[in-house]
């Protein structure tokens, strides 16, 4: 399995050579953002952003892996996985927004009191939020490579992060520092950041994929063995009789 470094590496090379099209991904996506951030109460936004903002990300992830694919990078492409896997990133955001809620209110409600209980409390909820929030990093990117249903990809992705927790957990620290230092240049998050993350989760994700085949292939290999010299040793001990 590769390290991080390297995807990381390979994500910049990669955004190099289809700069164009990472930059198309991204301004459509921020075209869809800005109005919500600038002209829409933070409830209504938060609402159209799931409803929106979201299903277009989740196509900008379709069509940046259809893109390391090979196939030409065309916004048709970044359309149809929109439209296709709208409900997943439906779903999926309500989920990442009910554990905002779920933080957010903890710090309003422990917050508020006085005492180490109450803080130990919101610290609590804060970590289990917090692990939530990271295991769900493969969710997408399975959605979109495997075609799994938006359930089971949640299923896997907790499964990933339990048998990756430090890869996992040094992938979601390196997308919160290119988040941070993209958000400080407005034009940078508008013109790079969706496609890049497009790119990057989509090498992640199937750089832990590849392990898994890599080790089933393995097992079934090392199984065939086993059973190859088992029937060899039976064969051995009926010509001895």
């Amino acid at each position: 399995m590769k390290k991080l470094s390297q995807i990381i590496a390979q994500t910049g090379v990669q955004i190099y050579r289809e700069i164009v099209p990472v930059a198309l991904f991204s301004i459509v996506s921020s075209l869809v953002l800005l109005p919500l951030v600038f002209f829409l109460p933070i409830g209504l936004a938060v609402v159209l952003a799931v409803l929106l903002y979201l299903p277009v990300c989740t196509g900008v992830l379709y069509a940046a892996h259809r893109m390391l694919d090979g196939e030409k990078p065309r916004l048709s492409v970044m359309w149809a996985g929109t439209f296709k896997f709208f409900g997943a990133s439906v779903v999926y955001g309500a989920m990442m927004s009910l554990f905002v809620l779920i933080l957010l209110s903890s710090w309003w409600y422990y917050g508020g009191k006085s005492g180490m209980v109450y803080f130990s409390l919101a610290v609590f909820q804060t970590y289990f939020v917090a692990m939530a929030i990271v295991s769900q990093v493969y969710t997408l990117p399975l959605v979109v490579q495997e075609r799994m249903n938006v359930f089971a990809a949640i299923a896997r992705s907790v499964k990933l992060f339990v048998g990756n927790p430090l890869y996992t957990i040094g992938a979601f620290f390196q997308i919160v520092c290119l988040t941070l230092v993209l958000g400080i240049t407005i034009v940078g998050f508008g013109c790079v950041y969706v496609g890049m993350m497009g790119v990057y989760l989509n090498m992640l994700t199937a750089n832990l994929i590849r392990r898994e085949e890599h080790a089933d292939e393995e097992a079934g290999g090392g199984g065939r063995e086993s059973r190859s010299l088992e029937l060899d040793g039976r064969a051995e001990a009926r010509a001895l009789c």
